[in-house]
């Protein structure tokens, strides 16, 4: 131990992390240069901390061992403890790293700080110095921050460069002269798609690099849009492209697909929706009388109805997943159908509701649009504007059902039966003690609704009835509220005073 290993397999890889000792890997690329500065570190590191095993892992060369850890950027540092993955860290920033270590790795008066010294004696002026510039030039792009912290003017700058084109890629590098494998590897897929797409190199403007990080939520690059939608990074474009799902994508949202004559690059026609007898569609007319009535059927399934990829639970592409999300922030109840169980439906309302992509949101059987309509309309308030006149009330969840009975009355008792007619001894001793004090009170027969029942024990926490409350409180059940009314604390606990 002490020295830094290079991978050779990810059988020796596998038997190392099976070991007793604290795994330290350093997923980096002969091209890159912070890989190169963060390997001088690394390997002091492993000098400072030789209770540890350090390997570095060339990212390119062992995909087998990239993939199985997700890594999509160098360098890239996976920290392992009993045989399972602690913790990650993307980028240059030799603070964070010696912080990480000494956390998996186990105390050491070299690496309790978070400054850059922390590397210790060990390290010698040139790494340090190398530390500090790369903390100085990387320290930024490591504190964390929501979008909002942007500021306007980069926010529209990402906006616009997110929407110049249909596909658009932020790489490192460009589509001729990729500078990052992942890179590289999205780059051929949207090639073998034979799709157009505009791209930015993030490493030729850090402000831009740093922001779509924010931006999009999305750490890493490359980065992969589709009509202004996330779709994600190297992983996921290639298990797209492999199931076949990336080309459904680009297809329902009308990307042009260029012909095997049209070179990338040059422009090219929309394929035009599926007709003929696919789908029911006749080559003039339109649809067919008993397509057009399953579909008008289908939408007026449901006051909201989604038409989307897959089921709620389980979305089978991005835009449909963000339109689940959306109805659910709204707290919508809603129904849905998978276009992908039935090709007769999928093809025939798109020429029905003259939309060529999906989801499709409707409400009242009014379509509404696709997954960048809603989410505008739910930013701008105009989502919960239309569901209000369309007469779509939010659902109440069971928690907050709870919590407005609770709070309908100052002095509040769930009981099993009514005031008039309790229906056992304790709560009926409790509604006596508290007339008695001249209280007056709201009450819920808990034998009325199983669901209440049920889940008022969880939320207080409380497993018997009857239970009383005073201004959302819970004071207790009828052992305590006897126990109150016989000691004269009863009253003043529900009053103004008391409680």
């Amino acid at each position: 131990m002490g020295s830094v290993k290079d991978v050779q397999s990810k059988k020796d890889l596998d038997d190392s992390l099976r070991g007793p000792a604290p795994v330290v890997l350093h997923f980096w690329a002969s091209w890159c240069e912070a890989s190169k500065q963060m390997d001088q570190v690394f390997a002091h590191l492993a000098t400072d901390f030789p209770h540890a095993l350090f390997f570095r892992v060339e990212a390119e060369e062992q995909p087998e061992i990239s993939d199985t850890f997700a890594v999509s950027a160098v360098p890239y540092f996976v920290f392992c403890k009993d045989g399972k993955t602690v913790d990650t860290l993307e980028g240059a920033n030799p603070s964070s790293l010696a912080n990480k270590v000494a956390k998996v790795a186990g105390p050491t008066n070299l690496a309790e700080s978070a400054a850059p010294a922390s590397l210790g004696v060990a390290a010698g002026p040139t790494v340090l110095e190398t530390v500090k510039e790369l903390a100085k030039d990387n320290g930024s792009s490591h504190r964390e921050s929501p979008s909002s912290d942007l500021n306007d003017k980069l926010k529209l700058h990402l906006q616009q460069l997110v929407n110049s084109h249909p596909i658009f890629l932020f790489m490192k590098g460009s589509p001729e002269e990729p500078k990052c494998g992942f890179s590289r590897k999205v780059v051929e897929i949207l090639k073998e798609e034979g799709v157009q797409f505009g791209t930015f190199d993030i490493l030729t403007d850090n402000e831009v690099r740093e922001g779509m990080k924010k931006f999009s939520n999305w750490p890493t690059y490359p980065q992969l849009f589709c009509k202004g939608e996330l779709l994600g990074g190297c992983d996921i474009a290639i298990a797209m492209h492999e199931s076949g799902e990336l080309k459904e994508v680009f297809r329902d949202h009308g990307i042009p697909v260029v012909s095997s004559e049209t070179k990338v690059g040059e422009s090219a026609k929309p394929e035009l929706p599926v007709s003929g007898k696919v789908g029911g569609v006749s080559d003039s007319t339109g649809l067919s009388a008993a397509l057009t009535s399953r579909l008008e059927s289908l939408i007026n399934l449901c006051p909201v109805m989604v038409f989307m990829k897959g089921k709620p639970e389980e979305p089978k592409c991005g835009f449909s997943r963000k339109v689940v999300e959306i109805l659910h922030q709204e707290k919508v109840a809603f129904d849905s159908f998978d276009i992908l169980s039935d090709d007769e439906v999928r093809q025939g309302l798109k020429v029905y509701s003259n939309w060529s992509s999906y989801p499709q949101l409707y409400i009242k059987g009014e379509l509404i649009g696709g997954s960048d309509i809603v989410l505008e309309m739910q930013k701008s308030g105009e989502l919960k504007k239309v569901l209000a006149e369309k007469g779509i009330v939010p659902k109440e969840n069971l928690e907050d059902r709870l919590k407005n009975l609770i709070s309908s009355s100052a002095v509040m008792l769930f009981m099993k039966g009514t005031p008039d007619a309790p229906r056992c001894g304790f709560s009926s001793k409790v509604v006596d003690a508290l007339q008695k004090e001249g209280i007056s009170f709201g009450s819920f027969d808990i034998l009325s609704d199983e669901e209440v029942r049920q889940g008022l024990k969880t939320f207080s926490n409380w497993p018997t009835f009857p239970q009383l409350y005073y201004k959302g409180e819970l004071i207790g059940g009828c052992d305590i509220v006897l126990e109150m009314h016989n000691n004269g604390e009863l009253k003043s606990a529900l009053s103004e005073e008391g409680f």
